[in-house]
């Protein structure tokens, strides 16, 4: 009998040991082959001069724009945290996605026009040319403490923890605590992809992002398939997304109740204006808009992307409904671990490669996305900026670099602190709130106004980061609670309600300020000359019908009785 157990045992650890080196030969296969054609695709670029290395020389076409804004924002923090939203709550998170398509709309008949007609390679440049260098130099600070404390640990962390999911990193990586594989993971996707943004440029990213931008959505189409056909049990896909459909109702309502994390009223307050800000004013995101060769070809790629991201609660909601489906009940599948556990169940060995591969493709994209723009963000803003403004090309670049890598340390050593968040994309949205309305409210007034002075906008970036972190983290309630919260905590105003008050409040006390003590002159917003501004023909056809599908997809799933 125990020798019978001990076959059986080396034939189950060979047949691992295959099913391990198939995993690894594709994963080296494809990420092997994103980085030779990123390579290939632009060795002869400039990257000695700041305008090739931040902006690709500003000869980005359509298509690259919206391979490179998707892929930046489809990181493993809506990979995973999205569907493990999904996971929780439903249908109704796809709020992140199907509103981003009216974001975009936004940037590309409004915002995109504006930033284009500076000639800027950052928002605080436009911020610089309609206020003052003092509110230039502010948002920039801004913009790099959160980088560096927000948003990349987060893409590191969520990839690692992504990945360590998907296949057994213990047997991998030798190393059997979490702390030490997440934080192996961890360093190991940080250094490739400082490798990426720092020796590349603006350019690599957003080949590599394209590229990878392709095998992402058809990985990420693949988990649904396999997924629906293990919950209909080989019967097909239609049975499969009927049997879902039909075994959970309650988590197909595009509609958010009072107590969900998204109410669906927020969608008109909080939740619009953090997709606004991400979308239209965030650097990490539209920097490579700044590098289209032309108003046509930057409204192009904002749209073609906004039509891609319909297709976004197909593979960053759905599959997390499915996990709740698979595993409800199942005490080690939490909110964050649903979305590897189930690509680890239902994909075959030699396609677990292949997404993990396009996974750390996310991963890069993302990380090396915001490690571009800090880096951006510092040469052009503190290095030329504050402190060596008579620097050459050469040496503004050489010091984003500098600074990328130590911004990129920093990133890595953050990232394992964040293990033990209940759910990291709602930590993410909250974090975000604190820069992203004071920022967004600052951009909005001096695109809409000529008298509002430089004081005002100074005013309120200050007040506004004050507020909402007063409003997160103290207890100013009259009954002890946050002002600020989750309506299933007791507290009186949901987060999201809140930064819609924050950012009215401020917008309101900014126009006071312009009217009480306004400009000595207006401001006249001059074309650069440096981008061809004459707009995309189909751009407000195409906007109207991107508007439409997302009403369309909205009132299909709407089921309004979980509001009474």
């Amino acid at each position: 009998m125990e020798v019978k157990d001990s076959i059986r045992q080396w034939h189950n650890n060979k047949q691992l040991g295959r099913c391990m080196a198939l995993t690894l030969g594709t994963f080296i296969f494809f990420t092997g082959l994103v980085a030779f054609l990123t390579w290939t695709l632009t060795k002869g670029d400039d990257h000695g001069s700041s305008s090739g290395y931040f902006l690709a020389g500003r000869q980005l076409t359509g298509t690259l724009i919206a391979g490179s804004l998707l892929l930046t924002n489809l990181s493993t923090e809506q990979m995973v945290g999205l569907n493990g939203a999904a996971f929780k709550g439903g249908l109704h998170v796809m709020v992140w996605e199907v509103v981003a398509v009216v974001a975009l709309v936004l940037m590309a008949m409004f915002f995109l026009p504006r930033f284009l007609k500076s000639g800027i390679a950052t928002v605080p440049q436009f911020l610089e040319e309609r206020f003052d260098k003092t509110t230039r130099g502010m948002t920039t600070v801004i913009f790099l403490l959160a980088y560096a404390g927000i948003l990349l640990p987060i893409i590191l962390y969520t990839g690692a923890r992504g990945l360590s999911e998907m296949i057994d990193m213990p047997t991998l990586t030798g190393l059997n605590s979490e702390a030490q594989y997440l934080t192996f993971t961890i360093v190991l996707v940080g250094v490739i992809g400082s490798i990426y943004a720092l020796f590349g440029g603006l350019k690599a990213v957003a080949v590599s992002d394209t590229i990878n931008g392709a095998g992402l959505l058809i990985g990420g189409m693949l988990i649904v398939y396999f997924g629906l056909m293990k919950v209909s049990d080989g019967a097909g896909v239609m049975a499969g997304f009927d049997q879902l459909r039909t075994a959970n109702p309650d988590r197909f309502n595009s509609i958010g109740s009072n107590t969900q994390s998204v109410p669906f009223s927020t969608i008109f307050t909080g939740v619009f204006l953090l997709n606004t800000f991400y979308w239209c004013t965030n650097q990490q995101i539209i920097q490579r808009t700044f590098g289209a060769a032309n108003l046509r070809e930057g409204q192009k790629g904002v749209l073609i992307c906004g039509a891609l991201k319909l297709l976004g609660p197909l593979y960053l909601v759905i599959p997390g409904i499915i996990a709740y489906h698979l595993y409800a009940g199942d005490e080690s599948v939490s909110n964050d671990t649903a979305y590897g556990r189930l690509v680890s169940d239902v994909l075959p060995p030699w396609l677990v490669g292949f997404f993990m591969a396009v996974m750390v493709g996310a991963i890069l994209s993302s990380f090396n996305s915001a490690l571009n723009s800090a880096c951006t963000l510092f040469s052009l803003g503190v290095y030329k900026g504050m402190i060596n403004p008579d620097a050459s090309e050469a040496s503004v670049v050489s010091a984003g670099k500098v600074f990328g890598w130590i911004i990129a340390i920093a990133a890595m050593i953050g990232a394992p602190l964040l293990m033990g968040q209940d759910s990291i994309f709602g930590y993410l949205q909250k974090m975000n709130g604190l820069y992203f309305i004071p920022i967004l409210s600052v951009v909005v007034v001096g695109m809409l106004t000529k008298h509002v002075p430089a004081g005002a906008a100074k005013i309120a970036l200050m007040l506004g980061l004050v507020a909402i972190a007063v409003g997160y983290f103290l207890p100013i309630g009259a009954d002890g609670q946050r002002i600020a919260g989750n309506p299933n905590s007791g507290d009186m105003i949901h987060d999201f309600h809140f930064l819609g008050i924050v950012f009215a409040s401020l917008i309101g006390l900014m126009l006071l300020v312009g009217a009480l003590s306004p400009r000595s002159e207006p401001w006249v917003h001059q074309h650069s000359g440096d981008v061809d501004i004459t707009p995309w023909a189909l751009a407000w056809p195409f906007s109207i019908a991107l508007v439409f599908c997302v009403l369309a997809i909205y009132w299909y799933f709407a089921d309004f009785s979980v509001l009474a």
